[in-house]
């Protein structure tokens, strides 16, 4: 049985040599984009780190029974559970947040979701 020759037919072909100071790179593609600052994500990160540390104080408030009146006890527990909830991710992505802005290493605001309405 006879191969078939794989090779193109390359009669007219015109090839030429590659410049040797060409790397195939360009300089564009190693430089970074600017910075895009995800404003929306932070500020929701914001009210929800606000909302969090505000539920989680009177929450204790009511745990401990001061300035507030006692027959509302039975909301502690779930006034505190709401505001840990909230606060821990508003918490995360504030502090995220704060460390890009002064530049951490191994922080960057493309950590923070950004939601583009």
């Amino acid at each position: 049985m006879r191969m078939r020759n794989s090779r193109p037919n390359t009669a007219g072909a015109r090839y030429s040599r590659l410049p040797q100071d060409d790397d195939g790179f360009i300089d564009l593609q190693f430089e970074r984009p600017p910075r895009k600052v995800p404003y929306k994500a932070i500020g929701l990160a914001a009210v929800l780190f606000l909302l969090g540390s505000a539920l989680l104080t009177v929450g204790a408030l009511l745990l401990a029974g001061v300035y507030i009146d006692p027959q509302y006890a039975d909301r502690t527990w779930p006034v505190l559970l709401l505001g840990l909830l909230v606060f821990i991710p508003g918490g995360y992505h504030v502090f995220i947040a704060y460390n890009a802005w002064r530049g951490v290493k191994g922080y960057s605001f493309d950590d923070i979701p950004d939601y583009n309405d």
